[in-house]
C-alpha cells in the first residue's frame, strides 16, 4: 500500500500538482511516519513553493532516517541558505560533498554562501573546484568572478566575467557582473555600458539600475546618478530598493531635504526598511527640521527595543539620550552587517618582540579631524618601546598632512585596495600586538577587520565616541568624564579611563597669523559673538531655544554658525522668527579650507555655546586652542560628555553647567560680564600652555601607559 501512495504521489509531483503530492505524501507519512522518501519528497514540495523553513525541517527529520544521501543534504543547504542560516547551509553542502565529491551543485551554492558570509578565499576555493567539473556554469564563474573581486584580483574578476559572458552572452546578470568587475577597476565608463547592456536585455532588473547610478556617483557625476535613478523610478516605481538608492545619493551629496523626502517614499512602500528610519531622522537633522523629531525619536526607539534594524549606530549618537539604546543598536549593527564567521586569525599564539607592535587602523590619514588630534601624538610615540603602523583603510589623495602621518610611522601599509580578511591578515602576519581601530562606525568604516580578530588586542578609540558592541572589540579608550564608572556597564568593552582627558590635541598645530577683522568675517563690527561652530547634525530645538533667549535678552548679540547645507540655513532662520528673533542675528560662516585661517578667523567669537546630547569634540578643541571660551553641559552618554572633559584638562571646570538652565544663566552672566569673560579668557590663555588639554607629549605618556597596562595583562 505504501509503495502504491509513493507512486502516485511522485506522478501528481512530476505532473507538477504540487498540492495533490503533498497530501499523498501526509497519507504516507500518516502510515509510515519515518520514510525517508516521503519526508524527502514533502520537503522538497515545500521548497518548491517557497516555503523554505518548513521545506528545511521536513528534509532535516528525512536526514536522520537516511543521513547518507547527498541530494537531501544539498537541499537542505539550499533551504537553509534562503532562509539566512549561512553556516547551517554550508555544513550541509559540505556533507553533500563529503558524499558526493563530484557534486557541482553543492559545491556552486557552497561557494555562493561562504560569499554571502565573506569568506571570500574559501568561496573561491570551493567554485574553483566546480570550474574543474562544470567548466562553462554561469553561476559558478559569476560567482568566482565576485570572489575574485573581493579579494582585489579585479584584472582575473574581469578575465573571469568575460568567460561567463562568452557562455551566456544575453543573460543580464552576467553583464551586470562585468560591469561591477570594472566598476572595482575604476574603469567607470565602461562598466556603464556594461550596466546598460544588463539593463536593456532585463529592464526590471534593479540591481543593475543601482549599480548603475553607484558607478556614477563613484566617479564625481552626481546629477547623472540622479537623473538615472529618476528616470529607473518612473520606470519602476513600486520599487523600494530604487528609491532607497536615490535616497541614500542624495544623502551622500549632502542633499538632504530631498533625502529625507525620498526616505518618506521609501518608508511608505517598505515601513520596515532596514535603516530608513534613522536615515530619515538624521537627514532631518543635518536640514535642522526639527517638526517630526519628537516621533522620529519614539519610533527609532521602539525599532532598537524590537530589536530592529532602525537606525546606524553613528546617528544613535546624535539622536538618543540613552547608552541603553546606542549598546543595543551597536549589537543589531554588529550582527546584521559586520558579523564574521570561521575560526580567529590570532589563536592564542605568544609573541616575543622587542617593541610593542601597535597599529592604527583609519581610513582618514589625511585632513580628517581624527588625524589632526592624532597627528602629534603619532610623532610623539616612544619608538623604543613601540614599533608604530599605519593600515591606512582607503586611498587618499598625498598632501602635506598625509605626508606628515607617512613620516610618523615606522611603516604605513596601504589597505584600501584590499578586503576586510586580506586586511586582517596583514596584521595577523605583521604580528601586531595592539590593534586600534580609530573608525569606530564613521565614514568609510571597515569593522570586519578587527572582526577576524587578527590581534590579541584589540581597543575602539576616539573615531567613534561610543561602544562598538562588539566581542571582538576588548577595550574602548576615555577618561572618568565621558565613562564614569557607573556607566561602565552600558559598553561592550573594557573601559580603559585616561587620566585628564582622553582626547588628544596636537601642540604644533599652526594659527594664521593675521586675524580677520569682523567684517571681513561677515559680522557686526559691535555686539556680542555666540558661536557654535558644530555641525547643524548637532543642534536640537531645546539648545535652540536657549540660544534664541540669549539673544533677545543681549542687546546686539549675534550668534554665529557655520554655513553647511542650505536647508538647514533656511530652517534655522525660519526657527528664529518663531521664536522673535530676526533671522539677520544668525550670521553663517563660509567653509575655510585652509584651518589654520579658521583657528585665526575662531578668535573673533566672545564664547561658544555647546550642544546636547552630541556636544563639541574636535571643534571644541580648536576653539579652546584659539582662545574662545566654551561653556558646556554634560549629558548621559559619551558623545555628550566629551567637552566637560576637555575643559576640566585644561583647567576650566567652571564652564560646565550642571544643567541647562544653568548653562543658560552662565552664558548670559558671561555676555553681561566684559570683566567677568577677559578673565576666563585671560587663564584659557595661560592654561593652554600650562594643562594637560593641549600637551601633546604628557597625552602620549598617558595614552602609552594604557597600551603598556592592557599588553601586560594579555600576556599574564
Amino acid at each position: 500500500m505504501t509503495e502504491a501512495l509513493l507512486q502516485n504521489a511522485l506522478r501528481s509531483h512530476q505532473s507538477g500538482d504540487l498540492e495533490g503530492a503533498a497530501r499523498l505524501y501526509r497519507e504516507l507519512l500518516h502510515i509510515d511516519r519515518h520514510n525517508f522518501r516521503a519526508l524527502y519528497l514533502l520537503g522538497f514540495v515545500h521548497f518548491q513553493k517557497g516555503e523554505f523553513a518548513d521545506a528545511e525541517r521536513l528534509i532535516g527529520e528525512a536526514l536522520l532516517v537516511n543521513p547518507q544521501a547527498p541530494d537531501a543534504w544539498y537541499n537542505r543547504g539550499c533551504a537553509l541558505q534562503n532562509i539566512g542560516r549561512l553556516e547551517d547551509a554550508v555544513a550541509c553542502f559540505d556533507k553533500a560533498i563529503g558524499l558526493n565529491a563530484r557534486y557541482d551543485e553543492a559545491l556552486i551554492n557552497r561557494g555562493a554562501a561562504l560569499l554571502a558570509l565573506d569568506r571570500h578565499e574559501d568561496a573561491l576555493d570551493s567554485l574553483e573546484t566546480a570550474l574543474k567539473l562544470k567548466p562553462n556554469d554561469v553561476e559558478a564563474l559569476s560567482g568566482h568572478a565576485s570572489a575574485l573581486m573581493a579579494l582585489g584580483r579585479n584584472d582575473e574578476a574581469l578575465a573571469t566575467a568575460e568567460r561567463a559572458l562568452a557562455v551566456a552572452p544575453n543573460r543580464a546578470a552576467t553583464w551586470n557582473g562585468r560591469g561591477a568587475a570594472l566598476a572595482q577597476m575604476k574603469r567607470y565608463d565602461e562598466a556603464l555600458l556594461s550596466y546598460e547592456r544588463a539593463i536593456a536585455l532585463d529592464p526590471g532588473y534593479e540591481l543593475a539600475r543601482i549599480n548603475r547610478g553607484l558607478a556614477l556617483l563613484d566617479s564625481q557625476r552626481t546629477d547623472d546618478a540622479l537623473r538615472c535613478y529618476d528616470a529607473d523610478i518612473a520606470a519602476i516605481p513600486a520599487s523600494a530598493d530604487l528609491r532607497n538608492a536615490r535616497a541614500d545619493a542624495l544623502q551622500r551629496a549632502r542633499a538632504y531635504e530631498d533625502a529625507a523626502r525620498e526616505y518618506e517614499a521609501v518608508l511608505r512602500l517598505d515601513p520596515e526598511r532596514p535603516y530608513a528610519r534613522g536615515n530619515l531622522a538624521f537627514c532631518r537633522l543635518h536640514g535642522c527640521d526639527w517638526r517630526s523629531l519628537k516621533q522620529d525619536k519614539a519610533a527609532i526607539a521602539a525599532g532598537l527595543s524590537a530589536g530592529k534594524r532602525t537606525i546606524n549606530p553613528f546617528q544613535t549618537i546624535a539622536l538618543s539620550h540613552s547608552r541603553g539604546d546606542q549598546l543595543a543598536c551597536a549589537r543589531i549593527t554588529v550582527t546584521d552587517k559586520y558579523a564574521v564567521s570561521g575560526q580567529p586569525l590570532w589563536r592564542g599564539e605568544r609573541y616575543e618582540h622587542e617593541r610593542i607592535r601597535l597599529a592604527y587602523l583609519s581610513a582618514d590619514f589625511n585632513d580628517h579631524a581624527v588625524a589632526t588630534l592624532m597627528a602629534g601624538v603619532f610623532e610623539h610615540h616612544d619608538k623604543r618601546r613601540f614599533e608604530t603602523i599605519a593600515i591606512s583603510l582607503a586611498s587618499t589623495a598625498t598632501n602635506e598632512r598625509r605626508r606628515r602621518l607617512e613620516r610618523a610611522f615606522d611603516r604605513f601599509v596601504e589597505a584600501g585596495d584590499k578586503d576586510d580578511l586580506a586586511t586582517a591578515r596583514v596584521l595577523r602576519q605583521m604580528e601586531v600586538d595592539i590593534a586600534v581601530d580609530l573608525m569606530g562606525y564613521t565614514g568609510e568604516c571597515r569593522p570586519k577587520v578587527l572582526g577576524f580578530r587578527p590581534a590579541p588586542i584589540q581597543v575602539n578609540y576616539l573615531g567613534f565616541p561610543g561602544t562598538m558592541g562588539s566581542s571582538s572589540i576588548d577595550y574602548l579608550i576615555a577618561d572618568s568624564t565621558v565613562i564614569p564608572d557607573e556607566h561602565r556597564s552600558e559598553y561592550s568593552e573594557t573601559v580603559i579611563q585616561l587620566p585628564d582627558t582622553y582626547l588628544p590635541a596636537d601642540d604644533k598645530r599652526p594659527i594664521a597669523q593675521r586675524t580677520p577683522t569682523k567684517a571681513e568675517a561677515g559680522l557686526p563690527d559691535e555686539g556680542f559673538v555666540f558661536c557654535s561652530f558644530n555641525n547643524t547634525y548637532k543642534f536640537t530645538p531645546d539648545i535652540f531655544d536657549i540660544w534664541m533667549r540669549l539673544l533677545k535678552a543681549v542687546e546686539q548679540s549675534v550668534l554665529w554658525l557655520p554655513a553647511t547645507n542650505n536647508a538647514a540655513m533656511r530652517n534655522l532662520h525660519r526657527e528664529a522668527e518663531a521664536r522673535g528673533v530676526d533671522a539677520s542675528r544668525l550670521i553663517f560662516a563660509p567653509f575655510l579650507a585652509s584651518a589654520d585661517e579658521h583657528l585665526a578667523r575662531l578668535k573673533l567669537a566672545d564664547l561658544f555655546l555647546d550642544t546636547l546630547p552630541y556636544n563639541a569634540h574636535s571643534t571644541a578643541s580648536d576653539a579652546l586652542w584659539s582662545g574662545v571660551p566654551l561653556l558646556t553641559t554634560p549629558g548621559e552618554t559619551f558623545a555628550g560628555r566629551v567637552a566637560a572633559s576637555l575643559l576640566k584638562a585644561v583647567g576650566l571646570p567652571e564652564m560646565i553647567a550642571d544643567s541647562l538652565t544653568a548653562y543658560e544663566q552662565m552664558a548670559l552672566r558671561l555676555a553681561n560680564d566684559p570683566a567677568a569673560l577677559r578673565e576666563i579668557r585671560a587663564k584659557l590663555a595661560r592654561n593652554r600652555t600650562t594643562h594637560s588639554a593641549f600637551d601633546t607629549a604628557r597625552f602620549t605618556r598617558n595614552l602609552e601607559a594604557a597600551f603598556l597596562s592592557i599588553h601586560e595583562r594579555s600576556r599574564a
